[in-house]
């Protein structure tokens, strides 16, 4: 499996569209490779893991309606992250244009391309 980052962490945990996520936890239950293409600019050797990568959240009205009918009221809590973050235990690899990051050296991303910047 193939998929796109819009970050990738000093330690190799990469934030990506919504759903990536349970991408990576099919991939990795069912053994299929798991790899993570992105620009070397994506890494972000300032942000240790993906629990310091900004999530953006949309509109909430996006969920609480349905072709203009309300299908979750107002008191109820309603969160609507445009990304999630996928761990590095499950990616196999960072492709990137100058190199392939294998998850054994993903811990070290940050000091990878630390040189490049």
């Amino acid at each position: 499996m193939l998929v796109g980052a819009d970050r990738i962490a000093s330690n190799g945990d990469a934030a990506n569209k919504i759903g990536t996520l349970s991408l990576s936890i099919l991939a990795r239950y069912y053994r299929i490779p798991f790899y993570v293409a992105a620009p070397i600019s994506t890494v972000d050797i300032k942000i240790e893991s993906g629990d310091n990568i900004p999530i953006e959240y949309r509109d909430e009205k996006e969920m609480r309606e349905v072709l203009g009918k309300i299908i979750i009221p107002e008191f109820m809590a309603v969160e609507n992250p445009a990304f999630d973050v996928t761990l590095a235990e499950n990616i196999t690899a960072i492709i990137t244009e100058e190199r392939v990051i294998y998850s054994s050296l993903q811990k070290n991303i940050g000091k990878i391309f630390k040189s490049k910047r």
